[in-house]
């Protein structure tokens, strides 16, 4: 019986209109360009501004530009995965929101939360299911709303975040290509240092969590800088060994656009040339979730059939990995 793999079939992405660049955020904080520029490597990111509108509205436009560009079905799709660590409600799943939006009426959603790995995991995740045999179209979802949880007075993580959504479709492969190998991690022991500390079951939200800002993002960044660059190595060294992978035969590394600096850094262990990393963190800030769709969305046509991709990410939790895909479409 010829094996199943699960490869992406199609890619879509949306940016808000909104440019928060880094010289109006010199107006609102204490920085200035060059200092965001130097450690971040961000120049601008995209915030949605306008009100009652969520995480889940970014995704579906993602999702429309996919389904555009693919001529796919709606009523088509078996499973809405929907990764976001800022969904529309804390409890009224948005994937099931974002499936009846679309018209995917014969699907069912699941809302998956890593962190900056969610998109990572979920790409785990649709592969078991497509895997299996009886799903055949499984439309994985990276969206957040940062600009939500962030406290813009303060500089140490307003600069960082943007928001956005990227979009992909898996469905089975009988080639060999798509999904080769992952390597997933998890430690509890770090979930101090990037965090929101209020608004769940052990610190409820009340007036006093909102006025001393603890239902806002937290992050220890030298701490949480020196795990990344750690983790997202260690991971994508691990992927490297077990698939005989080298700088010579990967096209590209695909790797969460959280900080210019992690990113070279984890190129650099690889022995990897910059002409193969994906990096649009300059336009884009971080948008957690979207990050790595985002990437595949705006090299789409760079990539070819055939090519190597490596995926690698790190989030709060602390959560990280790396994934081996072989790309399964030539530019359209």
């Amino acid at each position: 019986m010829t094996k199943i793999t699960a490869a992406i079939t199609g890619v879509g992405g949306y940016v808000p209109d909104f440019v928060l660049s880094n010289s109006l955020l010199e107006k609102m904080v204490d920085t200035t360009d060059e200092w965001i520029t130097t450690r971040t490597g961000i120049k601008e990111r995209r915030l949605l501004k306008e009100e009652g509108k969520g995480a889940s509205f970014l995704g579906i436009k993602a999702v429309e530009d996919l389904f555009r560009k693919t001529g796919t079905n709606p009523a088509d799709i078996d499973l809405v995965l929907f990764a976001s660590v800022t969904p529309d409600m804390p409890v009224a799943i948005s994937g099931a929101y974002l499936a009846t939006q679309i018209g995917a009426v014969n699907a069912f959603a699941i809302d998956l939360q890593a962190a900056c790995s969610s998109f990572l995991y979920g790409m785990s995740v649709a592969a078991r299911y497509i895997e299996s045999g009886r799903y055949k179209k499984v439309l994985l979802i990276g969206a957040d709303k940062m600009s939500s949880i962030v406290d813009y007075t303060d500089r140490a993580t307003c600069i960082i975040f943007g928001d956005g959504a990227g979009a992909v479709l898996l469905e089975p492969n009988y080639e060999g290509l798509g999904i080769q190998d992952e390597y997933l991690r998890s430690d509890g022991s770090g979930r101090e240092y990037l965090k929101i500390e209020a608004g769940g079951s052990i610190l409820p939200t009340t007036p006093e969590t909102l006025k001393e800002g603890k239902n806002n993002l937290y992050q220890d960044g030298k701490t949480v800088f020196k795990y990344a660059v750690s983790r997202m190595a260690d991971a994508t060294d691990a992927i490297l060994e077990r698939n005989n992978l080298s700088a010579d035969n990967l096209d590209w590394l695909v790797p969460h656009q959280a900080n210019k600096r992690i990113i070279d850094a984890t190129a650099d262990r690889m022995g990897l040339p910059h002409e193969k990393v994906m990096l649009n963190i300059q336009r884009y800030g971080n948008t957690t979730s979207a990050t790595l769709p985002l990437a595949l969305y705006d090299y789409e046509k760079q990539l070819k059939k055939g090519d190597n991709l490596v995926f690698a990410a790190f989030g709060g939790g602390f959560t990280w990995g790396a994934l081996y895909l072989k790309w399964a479409y030539d530019p359209k």
